[in-house]
């Protein structure tokens, strides 16, 4: 609220400020800028007023899993790559300046969202490189370290990028703490303490080349990861007897991509986009759980991949018209392998041995037109169609099709206003995880496999505003409904012998309310040289019907809240910046046919410093975890379904990672 408060009175105080291409919708932010001397394109977007980073979706196809960041007009043609990691791989120096497009612009595909921004690079220029090491100490003697090496430049007419990243990382959700359980009347029948710790290695690698080639211009890229996962927990518990109970861990992630783009012009004002991307992605989990009596072992073998070809049709009709048709098909595959012991007896899930396959296509049509200097309106069809089968222990095939239209208007009376209105029909896509049974033994939790879900299907009205002030200020506040069908959360599934298992359903229509508060709010006028505050928060409300009790309650692990606040001050006499990141508490509320779950993160904070003697070099030093979080979890469990049995047992885990403490030096090269 005081941050609010502080808002307002600078508002209140400001002159006009943006350029005047804001009122255009479009307003561009060149090098002399950013104060801070940023290393990269990534640190160069985090320090846009009034901007927050969407890396994206991670859902099948290629239209909907896009960012809210192109470069030089085009988004990455990859989609395993996340966007700040692309981002990070782009040298300041060779950015020219950073165009953010609110409501859309012509000739620009906003990619679905309201606010885009477009990184403009230098042309020509020479090699770049850069190579850092990062080195971590956690609070219980635990040791972790990142090396990262990249590298750009251009042999003729043609460019080539390079990188390479490699490390080992410590699990700060794992950690020591109390874990007890008691009966529905309060009566303690467990209580112990857990000891446990998670430990993750990765390598990445990652290459691009682009070249004209026919008229055109062609890119290809491709990336490499392997991420190997190692968990261990021993629970000493001491009532109502000694003992331990031990987990262990498993997930190892191999990935692979490769991507091409072809651009080439169809005449003065059309042009082509064709897009390829395959993925291959090889996952195993083996988790084994054991105390006196009992022993579960479980065991997935998943792979997946996915193929897509999309291509694009640009036309600029006119400086304040354009339009957009194409399409793209995708064929993407799961094979999924999953063993259950109880005991060294095997047990049958339901939907445990999955073979899925999808052919997917989608056509569109969009356009932007810019009736006057102040009005932006952009529109856009989608259909949408797949067919989805699968065999094994389950056998079906269904059709489906999707009719997506989208209407965005945005008002833009002034350079330092804008009112921002968007309707639009968005369809989910179903999640292939959801086909086939998973674990998580730690928490004594099986689900079962459900391949016959509908997509979620939502309306949404969207409203915003935005008001510009001070220069580099920014507060932007939306509000936004979500009217939902088939929403997909938790039911139960029964299996013959009169078991029953916790599985994803739909289960009816439900509703979905947000504000949002984007606010960046320099501190020059309050004394603070160089100071700046920013804070991202979201209020949710959600209402579903509950498939077990037939009452109304929230939706599955939707965060009723979720906010991040950064302060920072340049201190360039120093060549220092400093700061602190705080990452607030979120808690999320799971519902199963006989158990309600209750998790809760604590507050991340970090305070940091980092000195930059030169331009090309620089050391940071972060206390990562400052106030030692915890991730408490909180589980309800019935005797049967909750609608009818009585809670049987309340377990509650609290366990705390210490701090750590972070350190990296950084070397570039180049202009």
């Amino acid at each position: 609220m005081l941050l609010f408060v502080l808002a307002q009175a600078a508002v209140a105080a400001a002159p006009a400020s943006a350029p005047a291409a804001a009122q255009q919708g479009v307003v561009s932010y060149g090098p002399d800028f950013f104060a801070a001397r940023p290393a990269n394109a990534g640190e160069m977007v985090a320090r846009l007023p009034g901007f927050a980073l969407d890396t994206g979706s991670d859902v099948r196809g290629y239209d909907g899993a896009a960012g809210n960041v192109l470069i030089d007009g085009q988004r990455p043609a990859t989609k395993t790559d996340n966007l700040d990691e692309v981002l990070r791989r782009i040298p300041a120096s060779t950015v020219a300046r950073i165009d953010v497009i609110r409501g859309g612009a012509p000739g620009i595909d906003m990619q679905g969202k309201t606010v885009i921004a477009n990184i403009i690079r230098k042309a020509g220029g020479g090699a770049h490189g850069l190579l850092a090491y990062a080195d971590q100490t956690a609070q219980n003697g635990q040791h972790s370290w990142a090396l990262r090496a990249e590298g750009s430049g251009r042999i003729g007419v043609r460019s080539w990028e390079a990188s390479l990243f490699t490390g080992h990382f410590i699990d700060d959700g794992a950690g020591d703490g109390p874990r007890t359980r008691v009966d529905g009347a309060g009566k303690p029948l467990l209580s112990g303490r857990i000891h446990s710790h998670g430990f993750a290695g990765q390598v990445t690698l990652t290459g691009a080349v682009e070249s004209p080639l026919a008229g055109g211009q062609l890119r290809l890229n491709t990336r490499l990861f392997s991420n190997p996962y190692n968990f261990n927990e021993t629970d000493f518990i001491t009532a109502p007897d000694t003992h331990q109970q031990t987990e262990h861990d498993d997930d190892n992630v191999t990935q692979g991509e490769f991507g091409a783009r072809y651009l080439h012009p169809l005449g003065p004002r059309a042009s082509t986009e064709l897009v390829a991307l395959r993925q291959d992605k090889h996952e195993i989990i083996a988790a084994d759980s054991r105390s006196p009596g009992d022993a579960e072992r479980f065991k997935l073998d998943n792979r997946t991949a996915e193929t897509i070809v999309r291509d694009v049709v640009k036309l600029q009709q006119s400086p304040t018209l354009s339009w957009e048709v194409g399409g793209e098909g995708a064929y993407n595959t799961l094979t999924s392998q999953t063993q259950f012991a109880l005991n060294g007896v095997a047990i049958a899930l339901p939907a445990a041995n999955v073979t899925v396959e999808e052919k997917r296509g989608e056509s569109f049509v969009k356009g932007v037109w810019r009736p006057t200097g102040t009005l932006t309106v952009e529109g856009a069809v989608h259909e949408e169609g797949s067919q989805i089968s699968s065999s094994g222990d389950v056998v079906l095939r269904k059709s489906l099709y999707f009719t997506k239209p989208r209407l965005a208007l945005t008002w833009a009376p002034d350079a330092d206003n804008q009112v921002r209105f968007r309707y639009e029909r968005v369809v989910g896509q179903l999640d292939f995880g959801s086909f086939v049974a998973s674990q998580n033994l730690a928490n004594g939790t099986l689900t079962a496999g459900n391949p016959n879900l509908e997509p979620e299907k939502d309306w949404v009205s969207e409203v915003a505003y935005e008001r510009h002030f001070l220069k580099s200020g920014a507060i932007v506040l939306t509000f936004r409904h979500s009217e939902i069908t088939d929403v997909i959360d938790r039911a139960p599934v029964f299996v013959a012998g009169g078991g029953a298992f916790d599985a994803p359903a739909n289960i009816g229509a439900g509703t979905k309310d947000e504000e949002i508060l984007n606010l960046t709010l320099p501190l020059g006028w309050l004394g603070v040289t160089g100071g700046e505050i920013r804070v991202n928060s979201t209020w949710r409300q959600s209402r579903v019907t509950d498939p077990t009790t037939h009452t109304k309650r929230g939706i599955t692990d939707l965060h009723p809240d979720d906010w991040d606040a950064h302060f920072s001050q340049d201190l360039p006499n120093l060549k220092l910046n400093w700061g602190v990141d705080v990452y607030g508490d979120q808690w999320g509320r799971y519902y199963r046919f006989n158990e309600i779950e209750t998790r809760k993160i604590e507050a991340y904070v970090t305070p940091y410093v980092e000195w930059k003697p030169r331009p090309d070099w620089s050391l940071r030093f972060e206390l990562d975890n400052a106030t030692q979080r915890g991730f408490k979890r909180t589980l309800q469990h019935f005797s049967g379904p909750r609608s009818t049995a009585q809670v049987a047992f309340t377990e509650d885990r609290d366990p705390h990672f210490g701090q750590f403490y972070y350190i990296r030096l950084r070397k570039t090269f180049g202009g």
